[in-house]
């Protein structure tokens, strides 16, 4: 069964910072910084990310030292920031009117009005609360009170095909369905403190967003929209250390080990090689790569293993230079590239998460 994005909408924050502003934040949670934190700007500048949108920022002013009042400076070494609580709290306060924007602006590109929408599926790794977003979303959007609900938590940075895998199984078990999809990642919430080479180098690369599809099966009739037409997915026997993402007493801990690259460059072109042969293609008929930029090692990991052309990857690269790693919502931002500048089908979606696990999509 094949499923139609008939609309797809993005959604940012109101601000953004700067890099170099960035690194200033990250200096100011270092307690005493000593020798071994002072290649903390060149790892920044190494992230490739030159904006970051937050919803932590002030809505007065995007300086971030100036506005910026949800983490404290460190005043001690054991200085870990507010709790997961809080964090919590500040999740269920700020998600609701970015996802509502996203839903809205795919609703909008559909042409669909709230009355057809008969599923809703919620993804997110960074914020959780009951009742959650989807009830806010049926309420705010004006959806039926019989709009089906499914949240798609905590699978990381690949869940947006997890989300397109649910949606691709609720409109087979009823092809009348419109299923709205939303990807919402409050990732800035999750800043740790100290230093620890691993969760730094996640600091210096994740970011706020949202990104929404609506969704249909595709009926006999031909049509100009891209389809989802399949969904694969490989764990990567003994790697669960190379990439982590735990819920600790300050927020979720995410570990991003330099095994990764290594690990992506050994396993992934004979996956890719078999999956897509099941589908008839081959590596050099993908007309456009919608890697997730996990940063720039992977992207670089992705296009030795694959041995594909600089240029293949250069949507991923501008989403991460101009947000930031969204988590599961970044894919779909490159899909809004894809679209705008009208990139040749087929398109394969290509994510990594805690497993390691490599989830693809190919679009048509």
């Amino acid at each position: 069964m094949n499923l139609q994005i008939v609309g797809l909408g993005i959604a940012e924050p109101l601000y953004s910072i700067e890099r170099d502003r960035s690194i200033e934040f990250a200096q100011s949670l270092l307690y005493k910084p000593g020798r071994e934190t002072r290649g903390l700007p060149a790892l920044y500048r190494m992230s490739a990310v030159m904006h970051r949108g937050s919803v932590l920022l002030s809505q007065d002013d995007q300086d971030v030292s100036a506005t910026q009042t949800f983490y404290p400076s460190a005043d001690g070494p054991e200085q870990r920031g507010p709790s997961t609580e809080c964090r919590m709290e500040r999740f269920a306060s700020e998600a609701l009117s970015l996802a509502r924007n996203a839903c809205q602006n795919a609703m909008d590109d559909a042409s669909v009005t709230s009355d057809l929408i008969t599923h809703i599926v919620v993804v997110t790794c960074t914020g959780f609360y009951s009742p959650g977003l989807d009830v806010e979303l049926i309420e705010k959007l004006s959806l039926s009170p019989e709009t089906e609900r499914v949240q798609v938590g905590f699978m990381g940075c690949h869940a947006a095909i997890n989300g397109l895998r649910v949606a691709r199984g609720l409109a087979a078990a009823d092809h009348g369905a419109t299923v709205l999809l939303v990807c919402i990642e409050l990732c800035t919430l999750h800043y740790q403190y100290g230093w620890d080479t691993d969760r730094v180098v996640s600091n210096s690369l994740f970011a706020d967003g949202a990104a929404a599809v609506v969704l249909r099966a595709q009926g006999d009739r031909a049509t100009e929209s891209p389809s989802v037409i399949a969904t694969g997915s490989m764990l990567v026997l003994d790697s669960k250390e190379a990439m982590t993402w735990r819920i600790g007493n300050n927020g979720f801990e995410m570990t991003l080990s330099a095994e990764v690259p290594g690990l992506i460059e050994a396993k992934l072109h004979a996956y890719i090689t078999t999956w897509l042969a099941k589908h008839n293609l081959t590596i050099n008929e993908i007309g456009g790569w919608a890697a997730h930029p996990g940063g720039p090692r992977i992207l670089k990991a992705v296009e030795t293993a694959l041995e594909l052309q600089p240029t293949a990857l250069a949507c991923s690269r501008a989403v991460l230079s101009d947000h930031g790693n969204m988590s599961s919502a970044t894919m779909l931002f490159i899909l809004r590239r894809f679209m705008d500048s009208n990139v040749p089908r087929p398109w394969l979606m290509l994510g990594f998460g805690p497993g390691l696990e490599i989830e693809v999509a190919l679009i048509v």
